[in-house]
């Protein structure tokens, strides 16, 4: 823990900021479920809102934003599984075995 006063104003500082940030996409987020998108831009939205306010907590509530690098190295393989989880789908699409030509 931090024993030093100016480290736990700072520390303070920063989770009331993420605080007010989290709940500016709060509001964020119901004003953008008032609106009647289609489907696949609701949910772009929608998950744009859920990696920012995700990406807050994660950094400053868990602390990620002070760790070392094998923290960063496993978050950036979790995104690259996504990204190939992701695309596999489409590559299904792709595949011409069994249709007539």
């Amino acid at each position: 823990m931090h024993s030093d006063p100016a480290e736990v104003k700072k520390s303070v500082r920063a989770y009331i900021s993420v605080f007010v940030a989290l709940m500016v996409f709060t509001v964020i987020t119901v004003a953008a479920s008032r609106f009647h998108f289609a489907v696949p831009i609701a949910i772009a939205i929608a998950l744009v809102i859920a990696a920012l306010k995700g990406s807050m907590v994660a950094g400053v509530f868990m602390h990620l934003s002070h760790e070392k690098r094998a923290i960063y190295g496993a978050l950036l393989l979790t995104i690259l599984f996504f990204i190939v989880l992701m695309f596999v789908p489409l590559l299904t699409n792709l595949d011409q075995i069994g249709v007539p030509r």
